[in-house]
């Protein structure tokens, strides 16, 4: 959520700087602005009468004492408590259209993206060279079925199309990877979280999801007089509100995690024919990194972060390209993104593995997330998140990267020790 002071003294910056990420927030800011000067005008208004009712009650034991006649008194209190609680309702019903119009407005670009959509996303940097074969490589659903590796008619009969089965040294596979990430963030500082895959409506309301995307989701169905849940559609959504209303020192800070958890997501539209197999699922498992920090050290930790993701994907031996996101295609919670891309050869082209947010103080402040200063002063707290990895396009390059001309599967070295095999063959 954006800050209503900043709206107030800068609202054709605010509406300037939306316009870059395709929002055209005009009349949005604007009627911000008209409630919130309604908001303040009731206030003002209510504390006024409630002064009036507290002098006109200090009025009662004097007429009593003077055996004077109190009628005109009690009418004059109930005609005042009559406008006060018209003015009450009034004023809730104003705060909430405000704090509708308030969470509905996207986080801010940083001033250095450029405006528009993926057309204008400008790749920082590339390791390493695309893959040569000396022979006909096969794409990774034909290895994967020919290797055992993935059952996708038995997911797609237990589930539906979207959802895959693990199978054998497929899941081991899986599993290696997964610990090979999990092993590497804890080294570098990360305390591990193991977090509830079903979440109650704040968590999706503090992470900027909510009420824009909520139809989004996987909802659970539960009885009426049960809290509602849905299912998480990554473990950001989670981690980012481990400090919901809560005051962190700046001792406290940075907090860092990582959890491993499989994300649910209902993906919109069709799929295209490059996207079979695993790249696009209802499904899919993934280790995300979250960080908590004081406001001056945000950009530093951005750059930790994905520096975390870019030495993964490095350890793995994958060819793969940084991308700073244009303004319009960061997520509406986001004031920076960068992805990181590695290369499926049968794809011809690069596929997003990780991506690198900052939000700033946007999901502190719908989350009540702050930070005392030393000095006593508070404020919010800054929040960034980072895939560090999603498998479910790992995995795919994995096969098709180190496939060899037999059929068989290289297992990078840095998996060996959790699979226990450096090559995986029929």
């Amino acid at each position: 959520m954006l800050d209503i002071k900043y709206i107030k003294e800068c609202p054709d910056e605010i509406v300037a700087r939306l316009a870059k990420k395709g929002k055209d927030a005009r009349e949005d800011v604007e009627m911000i602005l008209k409630l919130d000067t309604e908001r303040r005008a009731l206030i003002n208004e209510t504390e006024a009468l409630k002064a009036d009712q507290n002098k006109t009650n200090k009025l009662i034991p004097q007429y009593k004492k003077e055996g004077k006649d109190l009628s005109a008194i009690f009418a004059e209190m109930k005609e005042l408590g009559a406008k006060v609680k018209s003015n009450d309702e009034k004023l809730k019903e104003v705060e909430t259209q405000l704090t509708s119009f308030m969470l509905g407005l996207p986080n801010l670009p940083d001033p250095d993206l450029k405006e528009g959509g993926k057309e204008n996303n400008e790749p920082l940097r590339y390791f390493g060279e695309p893959k040569n074969f000396d022979f006909e490589p096969q794409n990774h659903v034909d290895l994967c079925t020919n290797l055992g590796l993935i059952d996708y008619k038995r997911g797609a009969k237990l589930s539906g199309n979207g959802f895959w089965i693990y199978s054998g040294i497929g899941a081991r596979l899986e599993w290696a990877i997964l610990n090979y990430f999990i092993d590497t963030h804890i080294g570098n500082g990360y305390q591990l979280m193991l977090v509830p895959h079903m979440l109650g409506y704040e968590c999706g309301l503090t992470a900027g999801q909510f009420p824009k995307f909520q139809d989004e989701v996987y909802w659970m169905e539960t009885a009426e007089d049960e809290r509602r849940r849905f299912m998480l559609p990554t473990a950001e959504t989670a981690l980012v509100s481990l400090h919901r209303d809560e005051i962190l020192t700046e001792a406290d800070l940075p907090k860092k995690y990582i959890s491993y958890t499989p994300c649910f997501r209902r993906e919109a539209g069709s799929y295209r024919a490059d996207e079979r197999g695993m790249v696009r699922g209802h499904q899919f498992n993934k280790v995300e990194m979250v960080q908590y920090t004081l406001p001056e050290k945000s950009d530093e930790a951005f750059d930790e972060l994905v520096a975390n993701a870019e030495n993964l994907v490095k350890g793995l031996g994958f060819h793969f390209r940084t991308v700073k996101l244009a303004a319009a295609d960061c997520s509406a919670s986001m004031a920076r993104t960068y992805d990181i891309e590695i290369n499926i050869p049968s794809m011809n082209g690069y596929k997003e593995v990780s991506s690198v947010s900052n939000a700033r103080d946007y999901q502190a402040r719908r989350g009540m997330m702050r930070v005392k200063r030393d000095n006593g002063k508070m404020e919010y707290l800054h929040t960034l998140n980072g895939s560090g990895l999603a498998t479910s396009r790992i995995f795919p390059a994995l096969v098709e990267q180190n496939q060899n001309a037999d059929g068989s599967v290289t297992v990078p070295e840095v998996l060996r020790k959790y699979i226990g095999i450096d090559v995986i063959k029929k």
